[in-house]
């Protein structure tokens, strides 16, 4: 007879954070997106702390774009700021087999769909300068939401400049994708200005 493993267990501790600016929760939001259902509160601590631990290199999570803002805080003041997410209900805790594992709960993801879609806007602007549209292979089998509102996002810059990067990435997409793109390439040839 096998015996049932136990479910790691955890306490919230928001230590004295009273409150976190827009910026702080947006931050934290962005690093938890990295490792959302696969990692837990340490691991998002050691990524917002610029951490040169040997799991978070070897993930990939120094690449992370906001790797190392609370540089200046210890790992606990930062576990403090975590769980004061957690318990205001931006982020949220399931079990993965036996351990506790970072989610966005419903308003945690909007915030952070709105915050990548605008990093995704950005990137999209450096791309411009070059001919190399490769990362679009990146936003191949994303969340559809996050990636309608990128699109609107390329919409309301009314800048057909974007359109040779859209029609490379219309090519890799699914057929409904696809057509939200084919969206934008229209109205940015009717509507749109080179700027």
């Amino acid at each position: 007879m096998s015996r049932k493993k136990q479910r790691v267990r955890y306490d919230l501790d928001s230590g004295d954070i009273r409150s976190l600016t827009i910026e702080e929760i947006k931050v934290i939001l962005r690093a938890a997106d990295e490792l959302i259902a696969t990692g837990g509160r340490s691991m998002l601590a050691k990524i917002l702390k610029g951490s040169k631990d040997k799991k978070v290199l070897e993930h990939g999570l120094d690449q992370c774009p906001v790797y190392g803002y609370y540089r200046e805080l210890t790992l606990q003041e930062i576990t403090y700021r975590i769980d004061w997410m957690i318990k205001k209900g931006y982020l949220e805790i399931e079990y993965t087999d036996r351990l506790p594992m970072l989610v966005f709960s419903k308003i945690g993801w909007e915030i952070e769909r709105e915050t990548y879609g605008s990093e995704l806007l950005r990137t999209f602007e450096r791309l411009l300068e070059g001919k190399d549209y490769s990362f679009v292979q990146e936003l191949k089998d994303r969340n559809r939401g996050m990636i309608i509102l990128f699109l609107e996002k390329i919409k309301q810059t009314g800048n057909a400049r974007y359109i040779p990067i859209l029609k490379v990435w219309k090519e890799i997409e699914y057929k409904k994708v696809q057509a939200e793109i084919q969206r934008v390439i229209d109205y940015l040839l009717k509507e749109g200005t080179i700027f």
